[in-house]
């Protein structure tokens, strides 16, 4: 195992009925004004925004909103964002919404002490401090409530690009997996496949390292259970719960913990698919092109695609793991190829060249440093 050191900072509060403490976790830091940043609207019709703004209330903090972050956040409503902050002085972000409001939120937080926010995205500048960032979480997806990570597009360059750093952590993030049982039914599976992901980064480039391979293979089992439970019964508040605690320990440092940093290539790829089609769901996007990575790269770590087949699919090869997985995601409703996502094949090497941009900044690929070449080989097995 890979030496490492596991530092989270951020306090979660997790269960039924915790909305309502935002406030008051808020008023210990000092804090009496923050951007409240929020989707479309949703948590007007899920109860989720009468809490929130009660508890602020009731902690004696102000608040100006900022509505309209899209599932794929971008960087002019970010700097539209910075610029409320500046001229209200705002002293912290409040994200109330899933990866996609909480990502921005961080985007806003860093770039608050920047005079130009991409410049970190392009790793001009290091992050070195940031507004304080709070969140209640409506979507179990990204594990952004618990991590120093943020993605973001830049809609002109159609460069959907990540930026990383510990003062990016929030401060304190509410967990109430209840008010998730009336998202619509794809949100939930794109959640899940995202968390899956996350693990999976991680979990091929293990050499069998333990506890945490084994860690990552009940994660993977026990998405799998919830995801299958809330498909007959979306109220089922324990597969709920199993579901949210599992995407947090997908990548709040647990899943990790001497793995060697992981592999990301498929959300690189991916993040070129939806920079370009910013209609598909970032999970929707990892729904396809993972199985495809696997079949290209499985015979870099055998031994280790081989225990994944075995162990979460009771296959003796890879490829009949492949097909089960593939099934799996199709059983519950998700494209598992480029042609579900509407993607043409002439596309292919356009997507290829928008995710190879990425390589300016930093390799794409571990167990194998994927060239141009490789992103147009791996598409081609997802078309």
């Amino acid at each position: 195992m890979q030496n490492f050191v596991f530092h989270n900072p951020t306090k979660v509060i997790f269960g039924q009925g915790s909305i309502p403490k935002i406030g008051n976790e808020i008023a210990k830091y000092g804090i009496k004004r923050v951007l409240l940043l929020a989707g479309k609207g949703s948590i007007k019709t899920n109860g989720v925004y009468e809490q929130v703004v009660e508890s602020l209330r009731e902690s004696h903090i102000d608040w100006v909103e900022h509505w309209g972050v899209r599932p794929n956040p971008v960087l002019s409503h970010a700097i539209e964002g910075i610029k409320i902050v500046r001229e209200e002085n705002l002293q912290g972000i409040l994200a109330v919404g899933g990866g996609s409001v909480i990502d921005e939120a961080k985007s806003i937080a860093a770039g608050f002490y920047l005079d130009n926010l991409w410049d970190a995205f392009e790793r001009k500048v290091e992050i070195e401090k940031a507004l304080p960032v709070f969140t209640v979480l409506t979507i179990s997806a990204t594990c952004s409530e618990m991590d120093p990570y943020a993605v973001l597009t830049n809609e002109k360059e159609n460069k959907k690009w990540n930026i990383g750093g510990f003062p990016l952590y929030p401060k304190v993030s509410i967990i109430d997996p209840s008010v998730q049982s009336t998202l619509p039914w794809e949100q939930t599976v794109y959640g899940a496949i995202d968390a899956l992901s996350h693990i999976m980064e991680f979990y091929f480039q293990s050499k069998g390292e333990e506890p945490t391979t084994s860690i990552n293979e009940t994660l993977i089992l026990t998405i799998f259970n919830s995801v299958d439970q809330l498909q007959t019964n979306p109220l089922d508040y324990k597969a709920r719960s199993a579901l949210s605690w599992s995407a947090v320990l997908a990548l709040n440092g647990i899943s990790g913990a001497g793995l060697y940093g992981g592999d990301w290539a498929c959300h690189t790829i991916e993040h070129g698919i939806s920079a370009l089609h910013p209609e598909v769901a970032h999970g929707a996007g990892l729904a396809v092109v993972f199985p495809a990575w696997i079949k290209y790269i499985h015979t870099l770590n055998e031994m280790q695609f081989l225990r994944w087949a075995k162990v979460i699919f009771g296959k003796n090869n890879v490829d009949s793991a492949i097909l089960a997985l593939k099934e799996k995601y199709k059983s519950w409703g998700s494209p598992v190829s480029l042609r579900d996502l509407g993607i043409f094949k002439e596309e292919i090497p356009l997507i290829a060249e928008n995710v190879y941009q990425a390589y300016s900044i930093r390799t794409i690929g571990v167990l194998k440093n994927l060239d141009l070449n490789d992103i147009i080989e791996i598409l081609k097995i997802a078309y």
